[in-house]
Order: structure tokens, then C-alpha cells, then sequence
């Protein structure tokens, strides 16, 4: 805990001390970041408690909760008052620019309301009269992006490269040769209006974690209104690593077993990568752990909300915060799935938030005294042989009594004919392994990998050339709005029959 403090503290110093750190040059961060570890590390006191905040030791000091924060009713009401408005019917759109030929453009340009993300992105002292570009320009051109131009540099995309300037043409795609593009951004079709890459860094630099979330909000109150989001009552939670690209290793220090290390970008940091044969076991930057939803009769998943952090961070520090982020939100979350990484072995999480959370038993935790590691059925003692009946928890534990009928134990008078189980990180979960249909619920955890593929390959997030912990958490949010519109636009939806899952278990116990 203490080497996590001292990275804390280290990175809150670096920058503090230096705001212009992105415009030195190697030779001078290194020499900063040495002296700075060399004296947090000198001046700190090893005896005394970390105090530190649990979510600054992680890496989300800058994603806590606050009360600007909208659920998705009140963002109901928001968008109800504002359309309510006399201004609104009169010059609503009630059509897509005819400039926009493309089907699925058409539909999602339908569907964002420019005025409701200009509320809902302006920084302070906004003026719309003395502004060329609005917020809901940029974001417009940030979901473009995401939806049909992923693979591409933000340079490029906004005809900043040197290629257009040699030949003094314009971008091929926010261009004016490309009025589709530019009408569904929202820039002017007679004149040489453009936004560069420059406008777009700065727009993701300046949203505060409010307005992010509060973006996130209003697009998953879109999706409520098509009846997506309460199909989708299985929640699943997981986490996949965001690689940033040339960064350089300033200082490290070794701490007892642990290493302190330094990078280009304060705020990444070194974690092990997923088994792939592919890449290298470890990678620098971060991890952006996300909470998505899947229906439990087709196992089609969607992505709700993420968190990004450090990648030296394990998986199981980011269960508590997401799921207070999607309750602070309004979500109804009652029954998550999740791999080994985020079991609640003490109950801590149930008592907390009232969630059941259902992962894959530990190899490594052993199975009780006296159970039957097939059926998992549960006896007394090792002098019983009649299992046992399940009653219930009281979230620290199990709780087992006597299945034997009145009179048929001879050790009825000596047997406690009860037996109380701990949760643990094994069979015997808060819902333990024995509940019919929660195999059912654990092979509904792999479909879950769905919304991490459309996020970093069909979006392009595995490849973002944004740089910065804020910047990139930005991104996140973009792509995941970007992969919501196009669910909501069921444009690239397969007419090929699915296989049902049958999901009766859980519905009246723990869904509802």
C-alpha cells in the first residue's frame, strides 16, 4: 500500500510543480522525475498510516462522484422540459439534412438533439453568439470519427496533414468536397468553416468528469426510450488494457518487492496484458474497466459506462466504484457476472450495494469440510451422511439445516442439525455454485468480450493516438456513445436467427 501512495504522491507533485511538462523534452523529465521520486521518497514516513483516498491510490482521483451528476430519469425530465419549449417546436428538426445520404448517419443524426449537448457540454461563461463552433460541432465530429473513420489520425481526419497542405487541397473527410460529412457535423456547406485537430484536443481537454458522465447519461436515456436498456437485465463487468505508444521510461525505484516507475504520461503505468501470443505479457498505459449489460435470452451484450485507471492496478479495486457510479446514475443493478478477478469472497460488496455478483470458482480456494465436490451437496459432519438444506444467507455466510425427516437420524439428539458456511471466493459465493442456472449465468459472461471487440477494433480505441489519462477517458466515452447510436440504429444488425438462452432462474429471486 505504501508504494502505491508514494506513486501517488509522486505524480501529484510532478504535476503541480510542473504544469508545462508536456513541453520539456526528455533529458529535462528525466532529471525532474528522478529528483522528484528521490525526495518523495526520502521525505516519506513508512510508519505512519496511508491516508491517502482509496480512489487516488488507484488512479480515479479525478472520476469521483459529485452531485452534478444526473440519473437517467432526471435526464428524462431534462429532455422532456426542454423540448416542452415554444423555441423548440418552432424551428425543431424534424428532418435530417438532405445533404446526408447515408442510412445510418441519417438515423443517428435524428437522434442527438445539438441543443440538449450544448446545455449539456458548455464550460463556463459560454457565449453562443460570439462562437463559430459549438460543443455539439466537436462532438459530432468525435462520433463521426469513431463510427466511419476509426483507423485514421485526428491530423488526417480534420485535413491538418502535410500531404493536404503541399498540395493546398482539403481533407477528403470533413473537407468541401465532402458535404455529407459536413452537414452531419453541422459545419457550414458554402464556406470554408473546418475544425482542427487542435479544437478537437482542446474540447476533450476542457469536459469535466461531470459532463462526461452526464453525456454518457443522455445517451443511455436514448437507449431506455427504445426499450433497450430493461431487456438487458444481466449486468457484466470487466476490464481491457488501452497500450500507449512510445513512452519512455524516466525513473524507477523498487520499493520491498514492489517498483515505482515513471513514464512520459504521468498518469500510466506497467501491467501484466492478457495471455495473447501475439504481444508482449506486459504493457504500458491503462486499463479502462467497463460495466455492460446483456440480454439474457439472446446473450446480446452493450456497453453502459467505463472507468479508466493505471494498468499496475488489479481488476478487483474497480468493482465498488463502478457499480456506485451506474447506482448514482440510476441503473438497476441487482445480479453481475464476472470473471475470477472480481469476486466478493467476504460478502462486503452485497452488504455495501445489495448486488450478487456471480464469477467463476477459484481453482485455488479448497472446497469446505464435508461437501461433495461433485453435487456440492452439503453434510453436518463426517458422521452424517444426509445432506443438508439450503436456507439462505445473512451476507457474511450460508446458512444449512438437517434435510433428515422427523425421526429418521439416530444422532437427532446429539446433531446440531445446523452448519453455517463463509463465503468465500470458491463454490460457496454469495450465490453459491449448487443455485440452479448459475453455470447458465458464468457461460452468459463470455458474451460480455462483445462490446470490448466493438470498442477497440470497430471503433478504433485500441489504436487512439490521444494522450493522457483525461483525454483518453474523453475518448472512452465518445467511442462507448458511438457504439450505443449504433445499436440504436440496428443498421449493422445480423437478420440471422440466434440461438435463446433460457434465463428463468434469478427473475424472481434476483432480478426483480
Amino acid at each position: 500500500m505504501h508504494h502505491k501512495d508514494i506513486k501517488t504522491q509522486i505524480r501529484k507533485q510532478l504535476k503541480r510543480e510542473y504544469p508545462n511538462w508536456q513541453r520539456l523534452n526528455k533529458k529535462a523529465k528525466k532529471q525532474i522525475a528522478r529528483k522528484v521520486m528521490v525526495e518523495v521518497v526520502a521525505g516519506y514516513d513508512f510508519s505512519d498510516e496511508v491516508k491517502t483516498p482509496a480512489l487516488e491510490l488507484v488512479g480515479l482521483s479525478g472520476q469521483h462522484l459529485t452531485k452534478g451528476i444526473m440519473t437517467i430519469d432526471q435526464m428524462t425530465k431534462f429532455i422532456e422540459v426542454h423540448r416542452s419549449g415554444a423555441l423548440l417546436k418552432l424551428y425543431g428538426k424534424d428532418r435530417h439534412h438532405p445533404a446526408i445520404k447515408d442510412t445510418e448517419l441519417q438515423i443517428i443524426d435524428g437522434m442527438i438533439d445539438d441543443r440538449i449537448i450544448n446545455k449539456l457540454l458548455a464550460p463556463i461563461g459560454y457565449t453562443p453568439a460570439s462562437r463559430d463552433l459549438f460543443p455539439c460541432n466537436t462532438l459530432r465530429a468525435e462520433i463521426l470519427k469513431a463510427i466511419k473513420y476509426p483507423e485514421i489520425s485526428y491530423r488526417k481526419f480534420c485535413g491538418d496533414d502535410n500531404y493536404y497542405k503541399d498540395h493546398k487541397k482539403n481533407s477528403s473527410y470533413i473537407g468541401m468536397e465532402c458535404k455529407q460529412n459536413r452537414a452531419f457535423i453541422g459545419l457550414a456547406l458554402n464556406r470554408k468553416q473546418m475544425i482542427n485537430h487542435v479544437q478537437m484536443s482542446q474540447f476533450r481537454s476542457s469536459l469535466t468528469y461531470t459532463q462526461l458522465v452526464n453525456l454518457n447519461v443522455y445517451f443511455l436515456c436514448l437507449l431506455r426510450s427504445q426499450g433497450l436498456l430493461e431487456s438487458h437485465k444481466l449486468h457484466f463487468i470487466d476490464s481491457t488494457e488501452l497500450a500507449i505508444d512510445r513512452q519512455q521510461l524516466l525513473a524507477k525505484m523498487k520499493i520491498g518487492k514492489q517498483q515505482i516507475r515513471i513514464y512520459t504520461d504521468i498518469d500510466s503505468d506497467c501491467g501484466k496484458r492478457r495471455s495473447k501470443r501475439d504481444k508482449s505479457v506486459y504493457v504500458v498505459g491503462y486499463r479502462m474497466h467497463t460495466l455492460a449489460a446483456i440480454n439474457p435470452d439472446g446473450g446480446h451484450s452493450i456497453p453502459l459506462l467505463s472507468l479508466l485507471a493505471p494498468a499496475n492496478h488489479h481488476d478487483s479495486h474497480f468493482t465498488m466504484p463502478l457499480i456506485n457510479l451506474g447506482k448514482a446514475i440510476g441503473l438497476d443493478l441487482k445480479l453481475i457476472t464476472a470473471d475470477e478477478a472480481y469476486h466478493d469472497s467476504d460478502g462486503s460488496l452485497l452488504k455495501k450495494t445489495g448486488v450478487y455478483l456471480i464469477a467463476p470458482p477459484n481453482s485455488k480456494v479448497a472446497l469446505p469440510s464435508n461437501v461433495e465436490a461433485e453435487t456440492l451437496q452439503v453434510t453436518c459432519n463426517d458422521l452424517c451422511e444426509i445432506a443438508m438444506e439450503y436456507v439462505g444467507n445473512d451476507q457474511q455466510g450460508h446458512e444449512f439445516k438437517c434435510g433428515a425427516e422427523s425421526g429418521r437420524c439416530p444422532r437427532a439428539l446429539v446433531c446440531p442439525q445446523y452448519r453455517r458456511i463463509d463465503f468465500d471466493g470458491g463454490c460457496f459465493q454469495p450465490i453459491p455454485h449448487a443455485t440452479e442456472g448459475v453455470s447458465k449465468v458464468i457461460d452468459l459472461r463470455k458474451n460480455g468480450e462483445r462490446p470490448f471487440n466493438l470498442i477497440k477494433n470497430r471503433e478504433g480505441l485500441a489504436s487512439s493516438r490521444v494522450r493522457g489519462q483525461h483525454n483518453i477517458l474523453a475518448k472512452s466515452v465518445f467511442t462507448t456513445v458511438a457504439t450505443l447510436l449504433i445499436e440504436m440504429a440496428g443498421t449493422r444488425k445480423s437478420h440471422k436467427s440466434k440461438r435463446q438462452r433460457q434465463f428463468k432462474l434469478f427473475e424472481s429471486r434476483y432480478t426483480r
